[in-house]
């Protein structure tokens, strides 16, 4: 069992479907998991890495922690509102990451030339902190996949063994 933070940047709500499309998927796969809509880093910092007391008092480990990225791309390539603060945080982060392992969702329209240029910036700066990519990152085009959340459970199925 891993403890597992869904971390979510989504300006119109999509994102946040997915995301807690995985969620149930991994739940029945008796991972911990919680899902950040409104993410604070420091706060997913206290999740992935528990004091030794929460680890005692919530049968709690920080062995394999693991990020899911689950972000949408706004604009010119942006990330979503909700995430802006969160990618900021962790490009200023000291922190050694080096225990945490990530999978990256991105939604995106691929008749834009920024399709799921979010989800690429936030993996490339999540592992310049020293993470650890479990698989490439994961894209859905909304221009032509009908049901993202049943290809998102599909793909965390497929890679549960990762997990």
């Amino acid at each position: 069992m891993s403890s597992i933070q869904i971390i979510v940047g989504s300006m119109l709500g999509g994102t946040e479907y997915v995301a807690e499309a995985c969620e149930e998927t991994l739940n029945s796969l008796d991972h911990k998991v919680e899902v950040h809509l409104q993410p604070d880093f420091n706060h997913i910092i206290s999740k992935t890495f528990p004091s030794k007391n929460e680890q005692n008092n919530n049968s709690v480990s920080e062995e394999n922690p693991i990020w899911i990225i689950c972000t949408s791309t706004h604009g010119a390539g942006e990330y979503p509102d909700n995430f802006k603060q969160f990618a900021s945080d962790l490009e200023n982060c000291d922190q050694d990451l080096s225990t945490v392992s990530f999978l990256t969702i991105g939604i995106g329209d691929s008749s834009y030339d920024t399709f799921c240029k979010a989800a690429q910036d936030i993996s490339k700066a999540i592992i310049s902190k020293g993470c650890k990519q479990i698989t490439a990152i994961k894209t859905f085009d909304m221009s032509e996949d009908i049901d993202p959340e049943d290809l998102a459970q599909q793909w965390i199925l497929t890679n549960s063994d990762l997990i």
